[in-house]
Order: C-alpha cells, then sequence, then structure tokens
C-alpha cells in the first residue's frame, strides 16, 4: 500500500517539464548523391543490414573477424564504456524514487535529581523502529526528470559508439586482410620476376662467353637482378609488418588451423553496393545516431538549468513503532510517524544558475554542430565511395589492357634480343615495365576492395554477421 502511494504521489508531482522542445536541424547535405553511380538504391535490401558474411565471402576472413569480434581490446573497452554509462543512468534514474530505508535504534538515559536532600535516579530507555524515506525530491518542475533523461539518451549514445567501434573494426580488419594478401603476391610476383630476371642475367652471361654480347649488356642484367633482390626484401618485410597490424587488431594470435586464403582476384566481395538516399544514413549511421543521443542529452541538459531556478520541495517521512520494551516494540499499540516537507529557493547564487544554463546552451550548439558535421562527413564518405566503385572496375580493366600489352612486348623482346636484332636495353626495359603494371594491377586490386570495404563502413554496414540472422 505504502508502494502504490508513493508512486502515485511521484506521478502526480512530476508533470511539469522546462525541457525545450526537441527539434532536430535539417539535412545539411544534398537530397541525392552525385550521381557517380548506377547502382545506388537498386537492391531491395540496405546496405547496413547485409550482414558482413555476405560481403566478405574469404573463410579465412570471416574467421579472424569473428577473432578480432571476441578478442579486440578497443571493443572491449568500448562495450565496458556502455556498461559504465547504463550504471551511471541506472543511479540517476533511481533519485526519481523515494528510497525506502528501515531504521531501528535505541537509546538508554539516566537523570537523578536531588530533592530535599534525597537523591533519586531514573532509567529511561526509548526503542524505535521505522520505514520511510528520506529528502525525496518531488519533482514539481521536472529538473530529475531531465537529468534522468539525459543519462539515458548518453546511454543510448554510447551503445551507438560501441556499435561504431564494431563497424569500424571490421573495417579495419578487412583492410588490413587484403593489405596482407597485397604483400604475400607482390612477394610471389617478385620472386617470379626474380627467377625469370636471373635466367635472362644467364643467358646474357653465356652471350657474353661466346661474344656475342657487350659487358655493359651484363652489367645492366646484373643490375636489374639486383633491383628485383631489393625488391623482394622489401617485399618480405611489407607482409610481416602488415601480418603485425593484423594481429594487433585481431587482439591474438592467429590459430594455425584457418583456412587457406583466397587471392585478391578470387574474394568475392560484393562490389556494388545499393546506397539509397542520404536521409537513410540517420537510420542506418551508428555515429550519426550517437551524435543524434548526444544532441538530446544537451537538450534535456537545458531543462534540468532551467528547473534550477525553481523551488526544490523534498519530504523526509517515517512510520513505525517506538517502546520502552524492546519486547513488545512492534504492535505494542505506541505507533509513530512524522512527515518533514522541506522548501529551498535560490536566491542568491553569485551568477551560478545563469552561467549553469549558458553552459547548457553552448553545449547544446556543439551537439547540433556535431551531428550535422557527422551527417557532412558520412555524405562525403558514401559519395567517395560510390565514385570509387565506378572508377576503380574501369582502371582494372584498363590496367588489364596493359598488363596483356606488355606481356607481349616483353615476350616480343625477348625473341628478338635472342635473334640479335634487338638491343638489350630495350629487353630489360621490356621486363621492368612488365613487371611494374602488374605490381600496379594487383595495387589496384586491393585498393578495390578496400573502397568496397570502406563504402560498406560507410553506409553503416557492420553490425549483422548475416543478412539471413539479421
Amino acid at each position: 500500500m505504502i508502494r502504490v502511494f508513493i508512486f502515485c504521489l511521484t506521478g502526480l508531482l512530476s508533470a511539469c517539464s522546462l525541457t525545450p522542445e526537441m527539434t532536430k536541424p535539417a539535412l545539411p547535405v544534398p537530397a541525392g548523391y552525385p550521381p557517380h553511380d548506377s547502382q545506388a538504391g537498386t537492391l531491395s535490401t540496405p546496405t547496413a543490414e547485409l550482414g558482413w558474411r555476405n560481403i566478405f565471402s574469404d573463410e579465412r576472413l570471416q574467421k579472424i573477424i569473428e577473432l578480432a569480434l571476441a578478442n579486440n581490446r578497443d571493443l572491449r573497452i568500448a562495450i565496458l564504456n556502455v556498461e559504465a554509462v547504463k550504471a551511471q543512468y541506472g543511479i540517476q534514474r533511481s533519485a526519481r524514487i523515494p528510497h525506502l530505508d528501515l531504521t531501528m535504534s535505541a537509546s538508554r538515559q539516566r537523570t537523578r535529581t536531588n530533592d530535599s536532600g534525597v537523591t533519586t535516579s531514573e532509567i529511561q530507555q526509548q526503542n524505535n523502529l521505522n520505514i520511510g524515506f528520506s529528502a525525496f525530491e518531488i519533482d514539481l518542475f521536472g529538473r530529475m526528470r531531465s537529468l534522468s533523461d539525459a543519462a539515458f539518451a548518453r546511454y543510448l549514445a554510447s551503445d551507438y559508439g560501441r556499435k561504431a567501434a564494431q563497424v569500424a573494426l571490421i573495417s579495419s580488419i578487412a583492410d588490413a586482410y587484403f593489405s596482407e594478401r597485397l604483400a604475400a603476391e607482390q612477394l610471389k610476383l617478385t620472386e617470379k620476376t626474380l627467377t625469370d630476371w636471373q635466367k635472362s642475367l644467364d643467358l646474357t652471361q653465356k652471350l657474353r662467353m661466346g661474344n656475342q654480347t657487350s659487358a655493359l649488356d651484363v652489367a645492366q642484367a646484373e643490375s636489374q637482378v639486383a633491383s628485383a633482390q631489393a625488391n623482394r626484401a622489401a617485399k618480405i618485410r611489407a607482409l610481416t609488418q602488415a601480418g603485425n597490424s593484423l594481429r594487433l587488431l585481431v587482439g591474438s594470435s592467429l590459430p594455425a588451423d584457418l583456412p587457406a586464403p583466397r587471392t585478391l582476384a578470387d574474394q568475392g566481395v560484393m562490389n556494388r553496393l545499393p546506397a539509397g538516399l542520404p536521409s537513410d544514413l540517420l537510420l542506418y549511421r551508428p555515429d550519426i545516431l550517437q551524435a543524434e543521443q548526444n544532441l538530446i542529452a544537451a537538450n534535456e541538459d537545458i531543462g534540468a538549468a532551467r528547473a534550477a531556478y525553481f523551488p526544490r520541495i523534498s519530504l523526509t517521512s517515517a512510520i513505525g513503532y517506538a517502546s520502552s520494551d524492546i519486547q513488545h516494540l512492534v504492535g505494542s499499540g505506541h505507533s509513530v510517524w512524522s512527515l518533514s516537507p522541506q522548501i529551498e529557493l535560490p536566491i542568491f547564487q553569485g551568477g551560478r544558475l545563469d552561467a549553469s544554463l549558458q553552459l547548457a546552451k553552448v553545449n547544446r550548439s556543439s551537439a547540433i554542430a556535431q551531428y550535422e558535421k557527422t551527417i557532412q562527413t558520412a555524405f562525403k564518405e558514401v559519395a567517395d565511395g560510390l565514385s570509387g566503385s565506378e572508377t576503380y572496375q574501369q582502371q582494372i580493366a584498363a590496367q588489364m589492357n596493359v598488363v596483356a600489352a606488355e606481356q607481349r612486348r616483353a615476350h616480343l623482346s625477348k625473341l628478338r634480343y635472342q635473334a640479335g636484332v634487338e638491343r638489350h636495353l630495350t629487353l630489360l626495359d621490356a621486363q621492368r615495365q612488365l613487371y611494374a603494371a602488374q605490381q600496379t594491377w594487383l595495387e589496384l586490386k586491393q585498393q578495390a576492395l578496400n573502397n568496397t570495404v570502406f563504402l560498406y563502413k560507410a553506409l553503416g554496414g557492420g553490425l549483422v554477421a548475416s543478412s539471413e540472422s539479421h
């Protein structure tokens, strides 16, 4: 019965709020993306709802992402931050309801009197058992509700921050994995090129022994082989460092029984993702949702700062028993109750209340600016990713033609050199150009994959493991 009374009293006296109406600013970006691609909005499922398993089909990469989600320290910190802010919200929310306490006390008092030379002594004993609440603030002007709502918004913001950290982690893992694959394939290409150039050097040395070529040709071939050996050392270092970066992101060593990796050309990554409209980002990007909740919290802080100008009314109340005989304390007929209202009216605060309100307004203006900036950044990232989706495919196709042409050139130069109708320098140049073209093709494949990862992240993807489970 007491609990029902308390909650009814709380609801009746907590209806007033001085929090300004929450209005989000207008979308600070165009209504559509620049017309760089044709796939925007062509698929029914939004990109943010496409699971990362559907985007990345390489089983080795999938296993590595699983390990990172379980072991990455930054993500673990983000999760713990959410728990901490959730606890803070629980503390703030509990202040809106009375806290019932059971109090037991006992006192003994001895009095001595001297009346006409006769000394008398008396011992008085008092035992109390009370249940009640102390200094419960009646939220007439919504101060406690504003503080509680602000704490809840910050809790939601921290949870969206955790989701943003997960999206960023998956993106970073994929980028690091593709960088490692690039380093591995470039090393393989360099070793093959070194073998081919070594054979060319052996041929040149044999021709020199037969006086069919000059010492200059031999020196040029030796220089080219040495250059390939230097490149090989650089690629080994790049592969080692890429592996180190990947293990740091994962947060643990990689198991030996991981599936074999796919090549960059065989990753099977979706390269045409549905973009939708810029307004869709407000629903899916966790960093935008985080900024929105921070804006809501800042708006609630204004309500709390305004309410601080008004009186605070608090109640202290208790009901229980009092008796000199502890054995008959309960049910003795000596029931007691108390009700102590208190009103606190701010008269002079030395400008503290004005400064607090001004600070809350400035913080809201800052939150609005941060919200708009986050949206603008998201728009730019999506527009950049869409542009890359189209142009990288065109660039890769063109580079494939370059590689094919350089392969024909190198083959013909070798035949002509062996026939004695081509200069050795021409052959060396053709071999170097072929090697450079193949390296560029690998780099473009990796950049195209990274662009897909970038666009997936920009559209809010990475929170769902698979579209089917979602």
